[in-house]
């Protein structure tokens, strides 16, 4: 038998989240959704359309699913799209959409192509006239980033990008506790992201998903490292409030007949001069999806597990762990506000990545009055990630020295 709520939350069926004695729950109208890329055998498509059904803010009404046009519609039409707007192309896609009737056309595009096609379909959206929500990282290098930055700013939509961790409702707990002095000065910060699918040699190419990632034209000038690299980079400036500002890295290829990284590690200086160790590898044998953050400071310490997410860590010297657990009462108001099970019901990936998605639906539906939200990663976060990766790809080239992310700035404007 399932336990009962915690006191003060209530679950509401409706739209499948926690809210807490007078919070509202209203049912607003959903925001019409487009797809470009996730056709079948794409991994993250699907996931971006469970996320968005669980929000329960959207509704998939076109897409543009794959390279092949006529695998493309019917896909749309297997998705439950009508056939009409089922299209071949984002380019059709795009040009249709924009002379339907404003009430009736889509309002924003979720882009979940390999990441050498972000900038195009992103700055084409864009100019049409739509909000973008796109998957990580923003593109395949820092060149490409930027120029979607600007499109991002000449257009004034609004843009996302999905790094979903920054939804787990402890991630945000341990931010808000971070910002408000409960570690004290930071000291340094230890993140890695380990994964074994591509230890192999043979896993080059054994899916449709290792293909393009092993493939730099695909995948961009980084391959682990702008894969979930990116996603432990954004960690690190997301719950400590901090820029990282240099880097010395060492990026490499373990597997034989690779020309992309697919292990790297790198010392890292934050903007108060607290240091760090940030790792990023696709061949450590039996690490599935392990992601692990520690932040210390001169007061207290925070750790968090993606694989163990409903439990927050923070020790202090000389007294006893403390355990926090997600969903319950004396949680903050930021990671109380995106649960949605009661106290002691484990949510996970799915639900973090929703809670971006309920993140960028907010923003969409007060547009223009809130153009931005901090529920969601955005476009100068993208290129900041991207900076860090170009950076680590030259220390790494010139034998692990320290390189500035500004410098790297000033030298590709």
């Amino acid at each position: 038998m399932n336990s009962a709520p915690a006191q003060g939350l209530v679950f509401h069926l409706d739209q499948g989240r926690v809210t807490h004695a007078g919070e509202t729950n209203a049912v607003t109208e959903k925001i019409r959704l487009a797809m470009v890329g996730g056709g079948p055998g794409a991994f993250i498509g699907s996931v971006h359309r469970l996320a968005a059904a669980i929000s329960d803010r959207y509704q998939l009404v076109a897409g543009a699913f794959c390279r092949d046009p006529e695998a493309s519609r019917a896909f749309g039409v297997e998705l439950g799209l009508a056939p009409a707007r089922a299209y071949g192309s984002y380019q059709e896609l795009l040009a249709a959409e924009a002379a339907l009737p404003p009430a009736s056309r889509i309002q924003c595009v979720a882009i979940v192509t390999p990441n050498d096609s972000h900038a195009d379909i992103s700055c084409a959206a864009l100019e049409a006239g739509f909000h973008v929500l796109c998957d990580k990282p923003a593109a395949g290098c820092l060149e490409e980033a930027l120029r979607m930055q600007s499109a991002v700013h000449a257009s004034g939509r609004l843009f996302g990008l999905t790094h979903t961790y920054t939804g787990y409702p402890l991630v945000m707990e341990a931010r808000d506790r971070i910002a408000a002095g409960a570690l004290g000065e930071l000291r340094r910060v230890h993140v890695s992201y380990l994964q074994d699918w591509l230890s192999r040699e043979e896993d080059t190419s054994g899916s449709k998903q290792a293909s393009w990632r092993n493939d730099p034209a695909r995948s961009g000038e980084s391959g682990a490292f702008a894969d979930i690299g990116s996603h432990a980079f954004n960690l690190v400036e997301f719950m400590s409030g901090e820029s990282i500002t240099a880097v010395a890295a060492q990026l490499r290829s373990v597997v034989p007949g690779r020309t992309i990284d697919d292990d790297g590690s790198a010392l890292f200086r934050l903007s108060s001069g607290a240091q760090g160790l940030l790792a990023a590898s696709q061949v450590c044998t039996g690490s599935v999806n392990a992601l692990k953050i520690e932040l210390f400071g001169a007061e207290g310490a925070m750790s968090w597990q993606q694989e163990q997410p409903n439990t927050l860590l923070f020790k202090r010297r000389g007294e006893p762990d403390m355990v926090l657990h997600a969903n319950m009462d004396y949680l903050g108001h930021s990671a109380r506000a995106v649960a949605r099970t009661p106290g002691g019901h484990p949510e996970g990936y799915l639900e973090a990545f929703a809670n971006i998605y309920q993140g960028f639906a907010d923003a969409v539906a007060a547009f223009p009055e809130s153009p931005q939200s901090t529920g969601f990663a955005s476009i100068d976060d993208g290129v900041a990630a991207l900076r860090f990766i170009r950076a680590a790809r030259l220390s790494s080239e010139q034998g692990s020295v320290w390189t500035e992310l500004a410098a790297i700035e000033r030298n590709t404007a």
